[in-house]
């Protein structure tokens, strides 16, 4: 398995240089594509309905500025990119319908990477991560300081469909670590399960992995947060837990709780 095409939406903002530079770090051991999708904010979204059809003076001045201050992302997104210096890098511009043309960009990707602000509720991406890894159900990196292809990976596992997804589509990035660590937290959940059976599913697609059961209950995303630092992991393979639209609730606590941790690695969730 690998992969030949790694998407990062840009917003022609400041934390835009750092997804990038992730997503390269991620596409250059696979000699893969970066896709730089530039995702301004929707004029469709924005534009008052009035009842003839007309635009009065003041909304006019709004959707002008609003095309302007597009204009500009667009154009700080490119100086970005050209700054990277990664090679195999595509950059597309999306049109209203923003999302629509975001959906179908995660769709042709292997991996989706967002800067850690996004994942926070942060900044002019943070609904776009919301929808691509809740709706879209993508594969996403949540990219931190120390993010890199061969280092240490720690992978979560409860037995559940989540993490079973989030262990399987994250098999190309296990294959090229260095370490391949599985964190089971049986006390914090109520689902039964072995840890060794996913070793043994990695283990058949060349993938050596150590189990590593984590005592404790109540708070998984503790647990796995402090044994990621005591292995020196700078990626936590998780399932993500949520519901689609549900605005802040969007994401159970568990996933709420690794996507805000200020120290914590990056994360590769499946949904």
């Amino acid at each position: 398995m690998s992969w030949a095409r790694i998407m990062v939406p840009l917003a022609g903002a400041q934390g835009d240089a750092q997804a990038l530079a992730a997503a390269a770090a991620i596409a250059g051991p696979f000699n893969a594509e970066v896709a730089a999708v530039y995702t301004p904010a929707d004029i469709a979204d924005v534009m008052p309905w009035m009842g003839e059809g007309f635009l009065g003076g003041v909304q006019t001045t709004a959707l002008e500025s609003l095309r302007e201050a597009t204009a500009a992302g667009e154009a700080a997104a490119r100086k970005t990119v050209a700054e990277a210096g990664y090679a195999k890098t595509a950059f597309v511009s999306l049109e209203t319908p923003v999302w629509a043309g975001l959906s179908v960009e995660g769709r042709l990707s292997d991996v989706l990477v967002f800067g850690s602000d996004a994942a926070r509720g942060r900044g002019p991406l943070a609904e776009s991560f919301q929808q691509i890894v809740a709706d879209e159900q993508r594969p996403t990196v949540v990219a931190r300081a120390g993010l890199q292809v061969g280092g240490v990976v720690a992978v979560a596992w409860d037995g559940g469909k989540e993490a079973s997804r989030a262990a399987r589509t994250a098999l190309p990035l296990l294959q090229k670590s260095s370490r391949v660590v599985v964190l089971s937290a049986p006390q914090a959940t109520s689902r039964k399960f072995d840890a060794r059976r996913l070793a043994d599913f990695l283990a058949a697609r060349e993938v050596k992995a150590e189990v590593q059961v984590l005592e404790g209950g109540g708070d998984a995303a503790g647990l796995l947060l402090g044994a990621c630092r005591s292995l020196g992991a700078n990626i936590l393979v998780a399932g993500a837990f949520g519901h689609p639209r549900l605005q802040e609730f969007i994401f159970g606590g568990t996933t709420r709780t690794l996507l805000g941790a200020e120290d914590g690695p990056s994360l590769f969730l499946s949904h």
